[in-house]
């Protein structure tokens, strides 16, 4: 007589099953929605760099553009965009990590602390024109003329700060500050209370436990908040129309002036103002050019970012926790 096969008692259950099934489906429906969202970017950049392959060549990073941009190259708007990102960081990094040290570390609950918290969440949506006109109204027609005040000479009045690249790097820091002070509180708040109590306990004070302790295990976190911010100051074009850019700005084709063109008291060329007058501007712009100056600008934030990403992942690589 022969007896019924035994059950298995591990199998899984007809409602595990259906669970597995709505999980592996769930999982590819999410990897769909990815699709749609990376598949036409791929596609995107993929048709720019195709159009633009015809001038990627050392020349064309290395020459000043020519004929209203129709030719030459993009040197003059790439190390403008350099020092635009860098000038900007000089004032939001410092500016928005200290902010970030005090709301997160001083600061007691209660009406002030949040009301700054608001405030800085209100200006991360105000809309990049309105940073543009308060860097017109703040900087240019403000604090400009204080300054000509201070340091023209009488006897050359002709030599007085316009509108360039500290204007504009102020702009862009006070758009992007509420990115720093978000990502570097957020990063600063991930630091394990225990570390903080272990240094009081060993007499240390405050200060010195955020400046040994906290700070360096939240630099990751807050090189997030730098990367957005450089990709950001790289691609605006509306805050520096206003507050010192230029379309157009001879610069020496060889020697120290070629690698150091612009002072902070004078109108510079950047990227995205350099990319949106020839796409709108200039008449019978050749196709290539425009492509060719959309990828140089891609291009450079990418490097940028990469660096920032690796220098992040370096540092995050060294936490004990």
């Amino acid at each position: 007589m022969n007896s019924a096969p035994a059950l298995n008692p591990f199998a899984a259950t007809e409602l595990e099953s259906q669970k597995g099934r709505r999980l592996v489906l769930t999982k590819w429906v999410m990897f769909g929605f990815c699709a749609l969202l990376v598949v036409p970017l791929v596609l995107i950049l993929v048709d720019i760099f195709v159009k633009a392959s015809p001038l990627f060549s050392w020349d064309y990073i290395w020459q000043n553009p020519v004929n209203k941009g129709k030719a030459g190259g993009l040197w003059a708007p790439l190390v403008g965009t350099f020092y635009l990102v860098i000038g900007s960081l000089l004032f939001v990094a410092p500016v928005g990590i200290l902010a970030a040290i005090y709301l997160n570390e001083y600061a007691k609950e209660g009406w002030l602390n949040r009301t700054i918290s608001v405030a800085v969440t209100s200006l991360a949506g105000v809309p990049s024109i309105v940073h543009a006109l308060f860097g017109l109204g703040a900087f240019v027609l403000g604090m400009l003329p204080a300054i000509n005040r201070l340091i023209v000479d009488p006897n050359h009045p002709e030599k007085k700060w316009e509108a360039g690249l500290l204007t504009a790097s102020l702009t862009i820091a006070v758009m992007n500050l509420p990115v720093i002070i978000t990502s570097a509180r957020e990063a600063l708040g991930a630091v394990p209370l225990a570390f903080r109590e272990a240094c009081w306990n060993l007499g240390a004070t405050r200060w010195q436990t955020i400046r040994t302790i906290v700070l360096p295990n939240s630099l990751s976190g807050i090189l997030t908040g730098i990367i957005l911010v450089v990709s950001r100051a790289a691609g605006e074009t509306a805050p520096i129309l206003f507050t010192g850019a230029t379309y157009f700005k001879f610069i020496a084709d060889s020697g120290w002036q070629k690698l150091f063109p612009y002072s902070i008291g004078e109108p510079f060329v950047a990227m995205s103002m350099h990319l949106h007058v020839i796409c709108t501007q200039i008449s019978k712009m050749p196709d290539v050019m425009k492509f060719g100056s959309a990828a140089a600008l891609i291009v450079l934030i990418l490097l940028i970012n990469s660096f920032a990403i690796a220098l992040r992942v370096w540092l995050r690589g060294r936490k004990r926790w």
